[in-house]
């Protein structure tokens, strides 16, 4: 997870307008805005997947985000976290246990067979690769999130 606050120098009502009118007629994304009691708002952004053959190319970064107005002056504190979604942790994590489950089974003795070696090194690699390319796309698409977000709010 990583988290970027800043300050912008309106109310929260108008940066909320900015970010609706700018994010919220994109078919390509997604973005919920909820307001609270406590004068605070939240938004939720990510890309939406248009066709299934796209999974692979889908931004899988879900941003956070709140709109808070605590100066006397007319700032807003934006914060905003940016989190992977959780189903491709659930892939990564997935292949990474069943892995591991092999190797404790082949080293407890359950299966003496040497062919085992093969599967469970085929699901370490992969669970291995596909969490170190995510966590690389994961830092380039919070880039991309941040310049997105700062090009609507003017930073």
């Amino acid at each position: 997870m990583v988290e970027w606050s800043f300050k912008v120098g309106s109310n929260p009502l108008e940066v909320s307008k900015k970010l609706q009118s700018s994010f919220g007629a994109v078919d390509s994304l997604v973005f919920n805005m909820n307001r609270n009691k406590n004068n605070s708002m939240t938004f939720r952004l990510r890309k939406r997947i248009l066709y299934a053959w796209y999974m692979k190319y889908q931004n899988w970064t879900v941003a956070h985000g709140k709109l808070l107005k605590r100066d006397a002056d007319n700032n807003t504190n934006v914060e905003i976290s940016f989190n992977q979604h959780f189903l491709i942790q659930a892939i990564i994590f997935l292949h990474l246990f069943l892995g591991f489950g092999l190797l404790i089974g082949i080293i407890s003795g359950m299966n003496t067979n040497s062919y085992m070696y093969i599967p469970m090194i085929v699901l370490l690699f992969i669970g291995a690769v596909l969490w170190s390319s995510m966590q690389r796309k994961f830092k380039k698409d919070v880039q991309n999130f941040k310049a997105l977000i700062s090009e609507v709010l003017e930073l």
